[in-house]
């Protein structure tokens, strides 16, 4: 072997990588245009084109030429030879082509097609509460994703393998002991909150808020977060999104309720959470696979340490309501800060994922995740899934949806095959509030940044430890090399704890 021959290889490699990098970019960007302003009527057609682009990236990731080229650049002398980061490409692309090469490609494309097509009459089901005119569509999803995971193989429980595709490592067994734990703290400490006498009130939340004027403070918000609006845009959509094309053009999107403040608002600090991440990677790790985040959990910890730990935390809004206030002319003018504080932490089991209080979000995601759990095990059927839906519902948060607009259909994921993306949300909590304990060590006057409104100490911090990263670290390298520790849940507990034990006088 001389180095020129692995010089090469690895140019051919890095060239096809690109070639694929720029077919999912296109991708991505339709499925952008798809989701914000496409007309109805081009969307067959569109998700058509979708369809063929995927089919063709799809191609080239199992084409011969990857093959070979992972196969020699594998090779133990070859392969010690590279750099770090180009040993994680090649260990990344090795198990994507391996799972990859056992589906067809046709199969695939259909595949794709089905999903784009999916999410436009999900958004349509929804909006009509008719889960009927999803159903078939949805029952499709599952068997194709059941196809999948018998071409894959699986170890365990069926639902590992599409687990580990958000969350490396992850497996039902984990989950169901982690999740079993936040359960067991935070049921307890939820009946103790609704036992206390010290509500909030939260009435002032619900006025006519203008849509411009939400849009116009959730711009300002972003700016002081350090969103890079010459690398991205905010847009309106139904359900709020992220898509990072590349570091320089990561939008985001969010929707504007006339009656709720809050809903754009933290819906775009959390897609801003996301943004952040994705607009701080290595510039090095541009146009490789490794030009993302590392894990779901990872990414969502970003999303959810910025829209709760920063954006619902005391210090926030003792630097920011007078800006409300002002965005807001004569709406909150005897409306004082400490009981606005209060109240947009108010914690009230509800219906809707995206709208529910810091603390019952954790047990959305697990009715999702028991419902996963059951519908790759055969335990549940696509069918019986409004009935099972409602009944976990009652069980975990003691509510029950009206219609299945405002309970099974409420979220696109599964219209786009994401399985196995739900948990994601719950461990980026986790793993949030472990960075915060790390966060707060490293940088003592925290909520003195917060509350003076230095948010960019904050975003650097994260940008040094986590973003520039982007895969090229595990999830466990990521939370072991920024906290000394992989994932404790016992420090969301704590921080729950803390937080709502203060504002509930507990």
């Amino acid at each position: 072997m001389t180095t020129t021959k692995l010089e090469q290889e690895l140019s051919q490699f890095k060239e096809l990588l690109k070639k694929m990098k720029s077919y999912e970019e296109a991708v991505g960007l339709m499925y952008w245009d798809m989701r914000t302003g496409a007309p109805k009527k081009g969307i067959p057609a569109r998700s058509e084109v979708v369809g063929v682009l995927s089919g063709e990236l799809f191609k080239m990731s199992v084409s011969d030429e990857m093959g070979e080229l992972l196969a020699s650049l594998s090779e133990a002398d070859k392969f010690s030879a590279l750099g770090r980061t180009e040993q994680t490409m090649v260990t990344e692309c090795r198990k994507d082509y391996d799972r990859s090469k056992k589906i067809p490609p046709q199969k695939y494309q259909e595949y794709v097609v089905l999903t784009s097509q999916a999410e436009s009459v999900w958004e349509e089901a929804k909006h009509e509460a008719d889960y009927a005119k999803f159903q078939p569509y949805l029952e499709k999803i599952v068997a194709t994703n059941l196809e999948f995971i018998e071409l894959w193989g699986y170890e365990g429980h069926k639902y590992n393998t599409l687990l580990d595709m958000y969350e490396p490592g992850m497996t039902v067994a984990k989950l169901d002991e982690v999740f079993g734990a936040l359960r067991e703290k935070v049921v307890p400490l939820l009946a103790s909150i609704q036992a206390s006498p010290h509500k909030p009130e939260s009435g002032f939340l619900r006025q006519n808020f203008e849509k411009d004027k939400q849009k116009a403070f959730s711009l300002y918000i972003l700016k002081q977060m350090g969103y890079d609006f010459e690398a991205g845009r905010l847009d309106e959509t139904v359900h709020p999104f992220a898509t990072g094309l590349n570091p320089g053009d990561v939008r985001i999107t969010t929707r504007y309720l006339p009656d709720d403040v809050n809903s754009a608002l933290f819906g775009t600090i959390h897609e801003g959470g996301h943004a952040l991440y994705e607009q701080n990677i290595s510039p090095e790790l541009i146009g490789t696979p490794l030009c993302t985040g590392t894990s779901m959990g990872i990414h969502e910890s970003q999303s959810r340490f910025w829209e709760n730990m920063i954006g619902r935390s005391r210090p926030f809004w003792n630097r920011y309501y007078r800006d409300l206030q002002a965005n807001y002319p004569g709406q909150f003018d005897r409306v004082a800060v400490e009981d606005f504080y209060r109240a947009t932490n108010e914690v009230k089991p509800s219906l809707i994922r995206i709208e529910a209080d810091e603390l019952t979000y954790n047990l959305h995601i697990m009715v999702r995740y028991e419902i996963e759990k059951g519908l790759f095990s055969g335990a549940v059927s696509v069918a019986d899934l409004p009935e099972v839906w409602n009944e976990k519902y009652k069980d975990y948060l003691g509510v029950v949806p009206s219609n299945n607009g405002e309970g099974v259909l409420q979220d696109v994921h599964w219209a786009g095959g994401a399985f196995g993306y739900f948990p994601s949300y719950a461990l980026g909590n986790m793993y949030a509030a472990q960075m915060m304990r790390t966060i707060r060590k490293e940088l003592p006057d925290f909520d003195g940044l917060i509350g003076a409104g230095n948010l960019l100490p904050i975003k650097d911090w994260l940008a040094d430890k986590v973003y520039r990263y982007g895969k090229s670290l595990t999830p466990t390298e990521i939370i072991t090399s920024v906290t000394g520790e992989e994932l404790n849940p016992d420090y969301l507990v704590q921080y729950f704890e803390h937080k709502f034990g203060d504002i509930y006088k507990l």
